[in-house]
């Protein structure tokens, strides 16, 4: 379960929100729900653990947004970073910072970036044909052209992104291309940009990835990548024609800023120094030590530019680590269709909130069960429901309710002092639980943790259906003070193991069983409940879902 290097902190990134809508249930589970538990462990491991992210706020996604909405970009971006980051928060998702590209820092700290490599050589200054809207007298960024995808024949794909195949295209790869501002076919006009060679680090990536990850990646992130890289890797430009963003910082450069996939990465590394102000730190320790372990949660749509784009960078610039894995996720379906924001086939995060305020780890269960891993899933509310009710109420929370309730019942409450453990098979089984978590979460493997720890729970279930102290009372009253001893260190345990995926019904056990938060060390320990500990009243740890609401969700979703 160790690293094979040892690492003296962590800094874990999810993949940065554009600030052009709310969240959904996709996004979610791609790239913030894993990260969230992955960092909730290490915390409770006691690692130095800095876990950042922020609203992406440039680009021509979000200047699009201002135009449909008739309103500027900044308006834009103040409302949906507003909703977002409260939405996170509300879910749960424990950023220690979440931070934004429109700020100060941020500029100067994208700015500073383009100025080093710029000085050091690293781009190419071109002169090249792009698409223009003459009715509206503005050079087209990719998101502002749109025409039919050459690989699927979409007729709504941009010009850097099919939404239906997920091929990554050039303008000028479109069939039929047409300005969304005008909605006129666009002309070619000359203009200048600053483009990144890539082609150059072909060699390097191909000893870092191909040859120095094939063992620890995802096959999905390095299959991608080795596809890129033995491809060839053709130069990219820097630069954008666009009034919103980071102004590239050369008088040359006027009405141009940077290419959102330069300045969004770099809004690890602000987000990082403004943490560190805020917290009297020093935020090269994260970015520059080689002892730091750097991790990117993304979407599958992420994987160039976080596994090749920005290492490329980051390496150009010197200095800085390089990422030791990017665990991307592949997408999540809903209800047997593609996820749409533009025809809004979608779970909005915020409007889950607003009709389930009691559900928030429900939602968290059933999105890392079925977290799209290895390859596309599914979510649909009648795969929620039954999840929620044959899993969360039948299993878990039954054995807990059990449990409590037959503590209170024959010893008020009191944790049973026991002579002997009788069930020594029991307690090392729940002393193993903890390592093969661990262990499935420091490999990626969250479905598979998630298993483990609910396994405690299942154990705890099966345990009592063998024992039945409800019938032993009568003539063995030492047998059922030692099962539920036994029983209430499982529940103990389960606040431990379950607490990086539902924080708060791990909190609500903890409230149940007057007990302290205690740290991942302890979770294989079977005494953490001593003898004579005074338990809280048990209340129900989940509700059933019951059909209407199911119903209803399923009206909204179609609706």
């Amino acid at each position: 379960m160790a690293d094979k290097k040892h690492f003296n902190r962590y800094l874990v990134t999810s993949a940065l929100p554009y600030a052009n809508g709310p969240l959904h249930i996709g996004q979610i589970a791609g790239a913030y729900i894993t990260a969230d538990i992955y960092t909730r462990y290490l915390k409770s491991k006691g690692e130095d653990v800095l876990f950042v992210c922020g609203s992406d706020e440039h680009g021509a996604a979000i200047t699009l947004r201002a135009k449909k909405d008739k309103t500027t970009p900044k308006k834009i971006v103040d409302k949906y970073h507003s909703l977002i980051k409260s939405t996170f928060e509300d879910f749960g998702i424990n950023f220690d910072i979440y931070h934004r590209t429109s700020s100060e820092l941020h500029h100067k700290t994208a700015a500073d970036f383009f100025t080093v490599l710029n000085d050091k050589g690293e781009f190419e200054q071109r002169t090249v044909q792009q698409y223009y809207d003459k009715e509206n007298d503005q050079f087209l960024a990719d998101r502002y052209i749109i025409g039919t995808c050459p690989n699927c024949a979409y007729e709504n794909a941009y010009g850097d992104q099919c939404e239906s195949c997920g091929s990554y295209l050039s303008p000028k790869e479109l069939i039929d291309p047409v300005s969304t501002l005008s909605g006129n076919p666009p002309e070619l006009k000359e203009t200048t940009h600053w483009f990144l060679p890539m082609g150059k680090y072909e060699g390097w990536l191909k000893e870092w990835i191909i040859d120095g990850h094939k063992a620890d990646w995802k096959t999905n992130v390095y299959g991608q990548c080795k596809s890129w890289i033995e491809g060839g890797l053709n130069p990219r430009a820097m630069t954008r024609d666009l009034s919103w963003g980071v102004k590239v910082p050369l008088e040359e450069a006027e009405g141009k800023v940077l290419y959102v996939w330069l300045d969004a990465p770099i809004g690890y590394i602000s987000a990082t120094k403004q943490w560190a102000i805020d917290n009297d730190k020093n935020w090269e320790d994260y970015w520059k030590k080689e002892d730091t372990k750097l991790v990117h949660f993304i979407g599958k749509d992420n994987i160039v530019f976080h596994s090749i784009i920005f290492p490329i960078i980051l390496k150009a610039h010197g200095d800085y680590i390089l990422p030791d894995n990017v665990p991307a996720n592949e997408f999540l379906n809903i209800e047997g269709r593609k996820v749409s924001t533009s025809r809004n086939w979608a779970v909005w995060l915020h409007e889950y909130l607003e009709d389930f305020p009691e559900k928030k780890d429900e939602l968290r269960y059933v999105l890392c069960s079925i977290a799209p891993e290895t390859k596309d899933s599914e979510f649909t509310w009648k795969d929620y429901q039954a999840r929620c009710n044959n899993e969360l109420v039948a299993i878990l929370g039954n054995f807990v309710n059990r449990t409590l309730v037959l503590t209170h019942k024959y010893y008020d409450g009191i944790v049973p002092e026991i002579a002997n453990q009788q069930y020594n098979s029991v307690t090392d089984s729940i002393a193993n639980v903890p390592n093969k978590v661990g262990e499935s979460i420091e490999n990626y493997r969250f479905r598979e943790a998630l298993g483990h720890a609910i396994d405690l729970a299942r154990m705890g279930n099966q345990f009592l259906a063998e024992t039945e102290p409800w019938k032993l009372i009568k003539t063995d009253e030492d047998a059922v003070r030692a099962i539920l001893n036994t029983a209430l260190q499982i529940c103990a345990n389960l606040t431990i193991v379950l607490e990086p995926f539902l924080p708060f019904t791990s909190q609500k056990l903890r409230n149940m069983l007057n007990l302290d938060k205690l740290g991942w060390e302890n979770g294989t320990k079977v005494d953490n409940l001593k003898a004579g500990h005074q338990i809280n009243k048990p209340a129900l740890l989940f509700e059933k879902v019951e059909d209407e609401a199911i119903e209803e969700q399923k009206v909204k979703l179609h609706s």
